[in-house]
């Protein structure tokens, strides 16, 4: 070990001159200084950061201490799940009235056709003692109804999926800005030391869908990189590399990751580069994880009752179900932001056949997962959100009467709903206009979701920022937002 440390050492002085000539080649010894100084500035956040996030958070007493979003890509249709319109059927085949429309934009496949209404291809019942309405598709849900809150008159501003699910994500349309799950795990961190903050769960599909989930939905933008969410892949192995190599022991790994580190916090020392303190963590984060992960994903100690509740997938990784099993358990030990992705929501056509398919793939789980949480006394603590990065539009796509029909984009209002965490079951709050077109009743618009999630996990999205390139960026941007006080319980 003695000569490990002497290399070490002998390393670190070669460092020390290299990186001395290599700044000092076309650079004054200002700009040198400078870049150091900017260098130091940068890490200073992640200086500060402890186990459990940042000092002066929370702001006030938190009701939520985790989340779970259940991210539905692609854009479910409000109208046929949950946005009850009777009196669309009078209007069937009949043009959208332009003082419905106001001149708003539509996407280019179907800016050219005419706007011809399609009433829900979906009966609708009212469920629980709020009288939720909820689409035939969604039969598990309907059992739940008073556990939830319905947001109806949500908002965005995007109406194509990438730049929409940025802004969903990350409150901008263009990336390179934090994810809510990033800002949430910088600012309060884990009660989980040998788990990430942040874990995505990515549902596997039957066939690939026409919308790629890109890293920057979950990924750090400015902020130390070590705040980006962890993908676990979705297969039965869902991280890979867990066992040693053959042949060599613990202790020999142990000491490799320590001489790793050494090195590493020699480079630091002459660069102040904050990623080099993030190197450092995620080493030892993955040197965790070598036991933490294959505990977490041995579902052997789980009821056969456990798997009846989620529904047969449940029982193959990777699955939309499995992963709500696996959200739970992340929950259980104390994660702060699970994320788990289920796309395909975008039905162009075939509406009756491609929404009722996702509607099944989710349904009994996501049902599951409120029943599991409650039952063991952990959706008091637990948000739960379910939603997509906007809606559909009243207008058929196509044969407006075709059953090969669809619906576009909408981002002018669309439905999520939410549990548990400090939020207010068994209500529907906002409302849209008679073609579920425009949100007329107390509007939502993203960043003011993005606001009440903050405030619900003990933060003020006015005060929580972060400096960069000279400017304090927030996640809720510069535009007014609201925390959405009436449902919050």
């Amino acid at each position: 070990m003695s000569d490990l440390k002497n290399w070490i050492q002998r390393v670190g002085q070669e460092i020390s001159r290299r990186s001395f000539l290599n700044r000092s080649t076309g650079f004054s010894l200002g700009a040198m200084a400078l870049g150091l100084l900017d260098a130091v500035r940068a890490s200073e956040p992640s200086q500060q950061a402890k186990a459990l996030g940042l000092p002066a958070l929370p702001h006030h007493q938190p009701k939520a201490k985790n989340v779970i979003f259940l991210t539905q890509s692609g854009g479910p249709s409000q109208i046929e799940l949950f946005d009850y319109k009777p009196g669309l059927s009078k209007w069937a085949g009949k043009e959208l009235p332009a003082e419905i429309r106001q001149g708003q934009r539509l996407t280019t496949m179907t800016a050219n056709q005419k706007q011809l209404i399609m009433p829900a291809r979906t009966k609708f019942g009212r469920y629980g003692e709020s009288g939720a309405t909820i689409g035939e598709w969604l039969p598990h849900l309907t059992k739940i109804a008073d556990d939830l809150c319905f947001v109806k008159s949500m908002v965005t501003d995007q109406i194509n999926h990438a730049p929409a699910m940025t802004k969903f994500l990350t409150g901008h349309q263009i990336p390179g800005r934090p994810s809510l799950g990033c800002w949430t795990s910088y600012g309060l961190g884990s009660e989980n030391r040998d788990l990430p903050e942040y874990l995505v769960l990515i549902s596997k599909m039957k066939r690939s869908s026409d919308q790629p989930l890109y890293d920057h939905y979950w990924g750090s933008g400015f902020l130390p990189s070590r705040y980006q969410g962890v993908k676990l892949r979705n297969a039965k192995i869902p991280v890979l590399y867990l066992n040693d190599p053959a042949g060599m022991p613990r202790h020999l790994r142990r000491g490799m990751l320590d001489g790793l580190a050494d090195l590493n916090a020699i480079r630091f020392d002459k660069t102040g580069d904050p990623e080099i303190q993030t190197r450092i963590s995620q080493y030892e984060m993955a040197w965790r994880m070598q036991t933490s992960i294959p505990e977490l994903n041995d579902l052997s100690d789980e009821p056969e009752s456990t798997f009846e509740l989620y529904g047969a997938d449940s029982r193959r990784p990777g699955t939309y179900a499995a992963n709500c099993i696996l959200a739970r358990r992340l929950i259980e030990r104390g994660v702060r932001f699970i994320q788990l992705f289920h796309p395909d929501w975008d039905h162009h056509s075939r509406l009756t056949s491609w929404c009722t398919a996702r509607c099944r793939d989710t349904d009994q789980a996501s049902a599951a997962l409120i029943m599991d949480l409650k039952q063991r006394g952990l959706l008091e603590d637990t948000l739960v959100l379910w939603g997509g990065e906007f809606g559909r539009g009243v207008a058929g796509q196509g044969k407006w009467n075709s059953p090969d029909g669809g619906r576009d984009h909408h981002p002018r209002c669309f439905t999520m709903w939410m549990a548990g965490g400090g939020i207010k079951p068994g209500i529907t709050y906002g409302a849209t206009d008679d073609f579920s077109y425009n949100a007329v009743v107390n509007p939502v618009h993203v960043r003011d979701l993005h606001a009440t999630i903050l405030h619900l996990l003990g933060i003020d999205h006015e005060r929580f920022a972060f400096r960069f390139q000279g400017l304090d960026y927030k996640l809720t941007g510069v535009e007014k937002s609201r925390v959405v006080h009436d449902i919050l319980a």
